[in-house]
């Protein structure tokens, strides 16, 4: 299993977290399954994982110029995304095999105080927290990287060059920031499906990897730009709308959008069903929660099955949630805690061999038409 060396690591902490005056303590958080029976190897491994980078950590915290590097865990949301538990603990014993033995193994510690006591959070956990953590993250101004499902695999991913990754995103995120839509048409099964994404009122965010302001929140591996589309909050419709095809395994559905929700399923075989059944009970999965740019692919990178790195390799839409990331769909809209989500689709040979992006066009307030993106590769990186 591949692993970071201490020297690694540290270099990594100080890349990510660029040292601040305020900087006192960084908290390695993940979180524990409630019974063994919803545990797999590699949610145990991670937790393992976990425990040892804090012990590397704690026995030099000078080395990051901290007074302390603690291991807090907590029980398990049970889905992506959703909000974190009001206790947590910092763990002194062994590793305990579920949440129930946190209490056994270490002092409690409410949630708020957590993000009070350390200006600095690594989360490498099962279910996500990218989107309370950002949530949070302005009002307790700490920083945090989120990394949920990683795992060893992705260990090659926090050695890429951050700089161009950087150069790169910032590109990107100045474009998208310029336009008020993109075209992209898809290609799937010999056919042409397009869909208007509507980008005005609204900010991009660039995924460096990097977080050197208090207040700020995102994954770890980084690599990515994405949007909000506009969803409509203002006087003025939504104009997201098309039809939007996703492969899952030998099957592409075939979404329809209007006002940035998919309100139908027009394709038909089992998936589609069951998409189309998902809809109809939980509308706010519908919504378009994103429009992600991942860069990583250029540098090598294959999928690992684990979207917090397989969505920074290419072009991906998201379902759901999207107040995190300055969009107005929360938790409260789904029906219940356990069914929020934001869901990744990401559009790379490896994860949708039947679904082509034959093109991407932004267009600008001007009038002026941009393409980003031809068969699925960008066509901006010899901008300098």
């Amino acid at each position: 299993m591949e692993k970071l060396t201490r020297e690694e690591l540290i270099k990594l902490i100080r890349a990510v977290f660029p040292s601040l005056p305020t900087d006192r303590g960084l908290a390695i958080i993940t979180d524990f399954p409630r019974n063994v029976d919803e545990d797999n190897p590699d949610w145990t491994a991670r937790r393992i994982m976990a425990k040892e980078w804090a012990a590397m950590l704690r026995e030099s915290p000078q080395a990051l110029g901290l007074e302390r590097v603690e291991f807090v865990g907590y029980e398990s949301v049970g889905s992506q995304n959703a909000d974190l538990p009001e206790t947590f603990y910092v763990i002194t014993g062994p590793i305990p095999a579920t949440a129930e033995g946190l209490a056994e193994v270490g002092q409690a510690l409410a949630l708020e105080k957590v993000y009070m006591d350390f200006q600095l959070l690594l989360a490498p956990t099962e279910f996500s927290t990218t989107a309370p953590l950002k949530i949070a993250a302005p009002k307790y101004r700490f920083r945090a990287a989120t990394m949920p499902g990683f795992t060893a695999g992705m260990v090659p991913a926090l050695r890429l060059d951050y700089g161009e990754i950087n150069r790169r995103c910032l590109l990107l995120k100045e474009k998208l920031d310029a336009a008020e839509k993109a075209t992209v048409i898809f290609a799937a099964d010999d056919k042409e499906y397009d869909v208007q994404f509507d980008l005005r009122f609204r900010s991009a965010h660039a995924s460096t990897g990097r977080f050197p302001e208090p207040g700020t929140a995102g994954n770890l591996p980084s690599g990515e730009t994405y949007i909000v589309p506009y969803e409509g909050e203002m006087d003025e419709q939504s104009a997201t709308n098309g039809v939007l095809p996703v492969q899952f395994e030998d099957e592409v559905v075939l979404y329809r959008l209007e006002q940035n929700r998919a309100v139908a399923v027009q394709s038909s075989g089992k998936v589609s069903a069951r998409e189309a059944e998902k809809l109809r009970r939980e509308p706010a999965y519908g919504n378009m929660a994103e429009l992600g740019f991942g860069v990583l692919a250029d540098f090598g990178l294959k999928p690992v099955g684990k979207i917090l790195l397989d969505e920074k390799l290419g072009f991906h839409v998201a379902f759901g949630r999207s107040d995190h990331f300055g969009g107005i769909v929360s938790p409260h809209m789904f029906s219940s805690p356990a069914a929020v989500e934001h869901t990744d689709r990401v559009y790379i040979p490896e994860m949708q061999p039947r679904v082509l992006v034959r093109q991407v066009e932004l267009v600008y307030k001007s009038g002026r038409k941009e393409r980003i993106m031809q068969n699925g590769r960008y066509s901006l990186w010899q901008e300098r």
